[in-house]
């Protein structure tokens, strides 16, 4: 663990199987980590596929999360909270029961083979930035704001999921 809590961002998508009750068994668990807090999360988006088109919409939201982890460790709770909502790595981009990104970690600025933060394609992809917009909007990645950044992609496509986000707010509540 860092010494110091830092303010990190995640970002959270699924297309298969009950992606709302993933969410909120994977934020549930977050919450229960030692050295993580849960700040804000983002309203619930149904978003067109990214990278492979030929898949179910999917669900993404962002959290904003106060940590005493390193990157690395964080990375590998989001890991771990992925396998166990029954997440199998079979095609890139492709169908998946729970993507966890660590988006961003502080004003850390690194480059690994399996962890780069900021994430790379922040700025490329507006079911990232829609959501990352609400809990973070004055955050800086390239040079611009979050909220610069999300107004000015095209988010055709891009919806706020009512009942997802009714139903997520109702489960995290009831955990309170």
């Amino acid at each position: 663990m860092s010494a110091a809590a830092v303010e990190a961002t995640l970002g959270l998508g699924g297309n298969l199987g009950d992606v709302t009750d993933a969410f909120a068994g994977a934020l549930k668990r977050l919450s229960q980590a030692d050295g993580v807090k849960l700040l804000r999360l983002s309203s619930v988006y149904r978003t067109p596929p990214w990278g492979v088109t030929d898949q179910p919409d999917f669900l993404n939201m962002a959290a904003l999360v106060s940590t005493r982890l390193t990157p690395r460790a964080l990375l590998e709770l989001c890991l771990t909270l992925e396998r166990d909502a029954g997440r199998e790595r079979i095609q890139r981009w492709g169908p998946r029961t729970l993507d966890i990104d660590v988006l961003t970690y502080g004003d850390i600025t690194m480059a690994e083979p399996d962890l780069t933060i900021p994430h790379p394609r922040i700025a490329e992809r507006a079911f990232v930035l829609i959501p990352l917009a609400e809990v973070a909007p004055g955050l800086k990645v390239s040079r611009e704001t979050i909220a610069h950044l999300a107004n000015n992609i095209d988010c055709t496509g891009v919806k706020r999921d009512e009942i997802a986000t009714d139903r997520l707010v109702k489960s995290m509540q009831s955990e309170t």
